[in-house]
């Protein structure tokens, strides 16, 4: 490779790149204006594009590199016809294109951002390079360039060279498509921007294989990552490091993205009423809570999370926003286990994991063992604020993300009944945090600290209710019905659910207002010494995964 062309908006570790492009033979670098005064700052050899093209960027400098003299030099075909024709016209062959885009996905999400500061980031030159490329590739030409769409590909490409330039058609289309795939995801951005909405579309980059999906019918499967560019969310699924097991599989990441909603409205709910966030452990299955603690002790945690339901948890997902050490490692095969047997855990995420535990787990138990380092620092900041997609039949959904977290301090909660303690009112917001994290219709029951049933998925609301104080009772925690808490993802029609968590013990039930017979329920709540907390259904209901 002689000749580079090199056009940045970014400029950090542009000119080391240029140093060591030079020293591997690239004799000629042809760079935009600003990227060639930094070049030259830098004391790298450069040449402007502009004395190629014949004259300087036009109109603001938004127009620059568009040209057919730098078109010409990416797209020529390696025959000699093609060499001729450039060598008659003056235009260079380009070996390397390293080009990168304005930062317009960070220009729409700045507050204050306008239509007219959104249009200034759209780059036009940069797409057009990277998108002539691809288009080149994949016409099958075997006149491969080198593309660099991103600054972490620089050492990529200076390692290639390195290695004598090997399986250079591979290497070049798979720079291609990272090329392609960052243009589009480009203008998605703005066509979701300048649509108001009208467009949409997902796209992503695989960061799994799964064995299959949800069954093993259902191949082949994978995960792809949105979870690119300056915005990165940290407790992104594609940020979990697997330190021990088998991949995660299709069900798997399903769990461990409903336990992230779970974990995450307890810890923002904590952060947003009581300015602190306790130690949280969660454990799932199909996604669902059947265990779920907050304490100050990580040991505790572990043990009173799987006594939710010993029975559910075998084989389930755990999360928890602390470092499984080996006391805890043991606690999770072996807490109220017959002597010499082992609990089943299919996967666990933890911020981190110590050598023993992770020798405990790996050994004894084969679990799936992954680290994601932001469950350590959780707060009211931490929800998933990103769009959620659903297939259906003939296209997909759209919406926003659940984000809601109820405030005690919100002058639209209306109280009824005997009054509540602080931490009794505590009890409320851990309850309502699992119930609008499972699948709607749900009733859950906590006490304390301690999730204790979860009724979840029925088709109304005194069966969840009712399954609710089912699986409290099969769990082994009648004593802990008396005097629980409970939680609904929406407003009881009639009396008839209140009256039957009162029945099983139940002290004070936060719930929706929205029912033509709220009256009736806050006078039988009432006459039954029931606390009952009410929050605007419009406002408030927590329907989740329909």
């Amino acid at each position: 490779m002689k000749t580079a062309l090199i056009s940045v908006y970014h400029k950090e570790g542009i000119i080391e790149f240029a140093r060591q492009l030079q020293k591997r033979g690239v004799t000629d670098i042809i760079a935009s204006g600003g990227t060639a005064k930094a070049l030259k700052e830098g004391g790298v050899s450069v040449k402007n594009v502009a004395e190629i093209v014949g004259g300087n960027a036009i109109l603001g400098h938004r127009v620059v590199t568009m040209s057919r003299e730098v078109a010409g030099g990416i797209l020529a075909k390696d025959t000699e016809e093609d060499r001729q024709e450039l060598i008659k016209l003056a235009i260079p062959w380009i070996d390397l294109v390293c080009v990168d885009l304005c930062p317009l996905e960070e220009e729409i999400a700045r507050e204050g951002s306008t239509l007219e500061s959104v249009v200034e980031m759209i780059d036009i030159g940069g797409p057009a390079m990277l998108v002539e490329h691809p288009i080149m590739i994949c016409a099958g030409s075997k006149a491969n360039r080198i593309i660099v769409c991103s600054p972490e590909d620089r050492k990529l490409v200076i390692d290639w060279m390195d290695a004598g330039q090997p399986n250079m058609e591979i290497f070049a289309r798979d720079l291609a498509a990272k090329a392609m795939y960052t243009v589009v995801k480009y203008y998605m951005n703005f066509l979701r921007y300048i649509s108001n909405g009208k467009y949409e579309g997902i796209i992503g980059e695989k960061f799994l294989d799964c064995a299959y999906g949800e069954n093993p019918w259902q191949s082949p499967a994978a995960a792809y990552s949105t979870n690119r560019g300056k915005m990165i969310d940290f407790l992104g699924l594609d940020k979990i490091s697997k330190i021990a097991g088998k991949d995660f599989s299709y069900n798997n990441l399903c769990d461990i993205d409903r336990l992230l909603q779970t974990i995450t409205h307890i810890a923002g709910v904590f952060a947003l009423n009581r300015e602190s966030v306790p130690k949280i452990a969660v454990g799932a299955k199909h996604g669902n809570a059947c265990g779920a603690i907050i304490h100050e002790s990580s040991e505790e945690c572990i043990a009173q999370m799987l006594t939710g339901d010993l029975r559910a948890i075998h084989g389930g997902v755990v999360v928890t926003s602390f470092e499984i050490r080996s006391m805890e490692a043991d606690l999770l095969l072996t807490y109220k286990m017959e002597t010499g047997k082992t609990r089943m855990l299919d996967s666990i995420v933890a911020p981190s994991f110590s050598n023993r535990a992770i020798d405990i787990l790996a050994r004894r138990a084969k679990c799936r063992l992954g680290t994601l380092p932001a469950l350590s620092c959780l707060d009211r900041d931490s929800l998933d604020k990103s769009l959620r997609f659903r297939h259906i039949r003939g296209g997909f959904l759209v919406q926003p993300n659940y984000t809601y977290l109820i405030d005690l301090r919100d002058p639209e909660l209306k109280k009824y009944g005997p009054l509540l303690m602080p931490e009794e009112e505590d009890q409320l917001l851990f309850a309502k945090a699992i119930c609008d994290t499972s699948n709607s219709n749900t009733i859950t029951l906590v006490n304390e600290d301690m999730l204790v049933g979860n009724g979840v998925g029925q088709q109304d609301r005194v069966g969840g209710c009712a399954l609710a104080i089912s699986r409290a009772r099969s769990a082994g925690h009648q004593r802990m019905l008396k005097n629980s808490f409970a939680a609904s993802d929406s407003f009881f029609p009639f009396t008839d659910g209140p009256e039957i968590l009162r029945e099983a013990g139940v002290k004070a039930i936060l719930a929706n207002s929205g029912s033509i017979h709220d009256k009736k329920i806050i006078k039988f709540c009432e006459d039954n010494k029931l606390t009952l907390y009410l929050i605007p259904n419009e406002i408030a209901r927590g329907f989740s995964n329909h």
